[in-house]
């Protein structure tokens, strides 16, 4: 028997089947217009599940429906085309850690209602100011 040793990523739950984010990313991130990206899921008591893709584009590529059908066809084809995400939103920055893990729960939990001081440690960020973005965001889906 054999024991793999890796760091666990965020999970993706949808309608039942859940997959690592670390699949969405490689699919995403092998599009020469992605630079980096970020998805959260975001599964609100007795509603269904709302699944932001925050997308930072290379320089020179314009962000518009052909750029986001391109990364909707290669999630359906190298993830499931039930992890297609709910909408695809370009960012400036994806927030890390100092070692470079993504910020996926706490970004998570920012979306989900959680005060920005409970979750977020902006001593701990390589980029503190990138989070700022999704603080906003998070507001305006609390309306």
């Amino acid at each position: 028997s054999s024991v793999i040793f890796g760091r666990s990523d965020a999970t993706i739950n949808r309608k039942g089947l859940r997959i690592g984010s670390a699949e969405i990313y490689q699919a995403v991130e092998s599009l020469d217009e992605v630079k980096d990206s970020l998805i959260v899921d975001l599964e609100y008591l007795e509603k269904e599940s709302f699944m932001p893709l925050f997308i930072v584009k290379m320089p020179n590529v314009e962000f518009n429906e052909e750029l986001k059908n391109k990364i909707n066809e290669k999630i359906k084809t190298n993830v499931s085309p039930r992890f297609l995400p709910d909408t695809i939103i370009e960012v400036m920055d994806i927030p890390k850690t100092l070692s470079g893990k993504k910020l996926e729960v706490p970004v998570k939990n920012l979306m989900l209602g959680c005060k920005s001081s409970q979750v977020i440690n902006k001593d701990a960020m390589v980029n503190p100011s990138s989070i700022d973005f999704y603080i906003d965001f998070a507001k305006r889906i609390h309306k």
